[in-house]
């Protein structure tokens, strides 16, 4: 027997442990404390899963980092790459190549409205930079608004603009930056018991922040079109319409990050298209080509692209949409669009993966709710249905929380875990068999999870 990549397990098992001892040597592990660290060893990868270093095959409900939405070693993605290699490596963003014209068409014909220019970057946190760069030389204003339990990069902007505890130890207070209540109706801030009065509530409360703020101070207000590492907050019907009307009124760029929530994984190519809402500025990352070469961008209205038709743009990136990223991003959106991956993730959520956590639900005391859209789903696991205290502090883990995520490991599952929440984030390729194996999986893992409940 062989692994995908062709090893052998012994061999799989000799590379991983060198692998090992040279990362724990050399290799500084980001968000993390490096003495304490037991990272896993992934060797091979195909489709939705992946293997460890001791041979084990996993089922990924991962997606790694939210991010290969068109599953591992994708053929026709693989060979895009090789074909980019052995003609062009590399060129400078200043000069044309084919590949990141055609790239930019693609992004461009998926984009919601009219958002028909596209800047590259190397990432999601340089997209959201370069977005409210944009957006305060555009408007001449300086704040942004932006919610809490968010998250929207690791760079300087990104990270002040983030609305959980990874901000705190980056956050000096002078980024310009003003957070605000999203709506969140099972953890209402508002006192809301529909959802009706949390979008009414919650506007209420932008709006009052923008008034007591001054809004010829505020540049933009950036939100996630469905908050993903925060917790898959699907936000209730009219909040964006609701805060696109805001901006308008006050001459504010919305700018909707997609980075998460793009390119298929709410069962749309972007999420905001489930709510009828065309932004200012669109950013993405991961899904465009399913993190196999770095990639990310910013998707620009023209009234925002005009400010830079005679003054020059004062920003850019030495591999501002480099050939193998955008090469792999053609290969992506043609091999979703051939295949019908976007349409597949919509069915999966619809028919199988919404039900199936449901069910859950009804079974497990330890899962508080759950939610999502398309392969984008959390479950969120609490001590007590009654009160919904979490199963782990806001910002912590907790022993409840490090068990259930071990058994789920040890029976062959990958889960994405912040806090007290599972998040079940698939590739978007994924199959009605594959899902209940994982659900499976999941289920028995519940049951650890319960034994902490009251």
């Amino acid at each position: 027997m062989t692994l995908p990549n062709g090893l052998t397990p012994e061999a799989a098992r000799d590379t991983a442990a060198r692998a090992y001892e040279l990362d724990r040597k050399h290799v500084f592990h980001s968000w993390s404390a490096q003495k304490s660290l037991h990272p896993m060893v992934i060797t091979a990868a195909q489709g939705c899963y992946v293997w460890d270093g001791d041979g084990n095959r996993l089922l990924d409900f991962s997606s790694q980092m939210v991010n290969t939405n068109i599953g591992h070693q994708h053929p026709k993605v693989v060979a895009a790459i090789q074909e980019q290699a052995a003609t062009l490596c590399t060129v400078g963003p200043a000069y044309v190549n084919d590949a990141r014209s055609e790239a930019a068409r693609l992004i461009a014909e998926r984009t919601p409205g009219d958002l028909d220019r596209i800047f590259f970057t190397n990432g999601g946190a340089d997209a959201v930079e370069h977005a409210v760069r944009m957006a305060r030389l555009h408007t001449g204003r300086y704040k942004v608004l932006a919610t809490y339990r968010s998250y929207h990069g690791g760079t300087e902007t990104a990270v002040n603009l983030t609305g959980d505890p990874r901000r705190w130890p980056n956050d000096h207070g002078n980024a310009g930056v003003v957070h605000f209540f999203g709506p969140f109706l099972y953890r209402t801030q508002f006192h809301a018991t529909t959802e009706a009065e949390e979008t009414e509530r919650a506007l209420q409360h932008l709006e009052q922040t923008i008034a007591l703020e001054g809004p010829s101070t505020i540049a933009a207000v950036i939100l996630e079109s469905v908050p993903g590492t925060a917790g898959i907050m699907v936000p209730p019907p009219g909040y964006l319409a609701g805060v696109r009307a805001l901006c308008d009124k006050y001459g504010i760029v919305f700018i909707a990050d997609e980075v998460m929530a793009g390119f298929g994984r709410t069962g749309k190519w972007f999420a905001i298209d489930h709510f009828d809402v065309v932004p200012d500025l669109l950013t993405f990352a991961k899904g465009v080509n399913s993190g196999y070469v770095p990639l990310g961008g910013v998707a620009i209205a023209p009234h925002i692209a005009a400010t830079f038709d005679d003054r020059a743009y004062p920003g850019g990136l030495t591999y501002s949409g480099h050939p193998l990223a955008t090469a792999a991003a053609v290969a992506t959106i043609n091999a979703m669009t051939d295949e019908r991956i976007v349409e597949n993730a919509a069915d999966m959520g619809e028919r199988v993966i919404g039900p199936g956590l449901r069910e859950l639900a009804d079974r497990h005391p330890s899962v508080g709710e759950v939610r999502g859209l398309g392969v984008f789903w959390a479950v969120e696991l609490v001590r007590d249905r009654a009160t919904r205290e979490p199963l782990a502090p806001y910002g912590g883990t907790s022993p409840a929380m490090t068990e259930t995520v071990a058994a789920a490991k040890a029976a062959g599952l990958l889960l994405f875990v912040n806090y007290n929440r599972v998040h079940v984030v698939p590739p978007c390729t994924i199959g009605e068999g594959e899902f209940k194996e994982g659900l499976a999986i999941l289920d028995q893992a519940l049951t650890v999870a319960d034994g902490h409940t009251v």
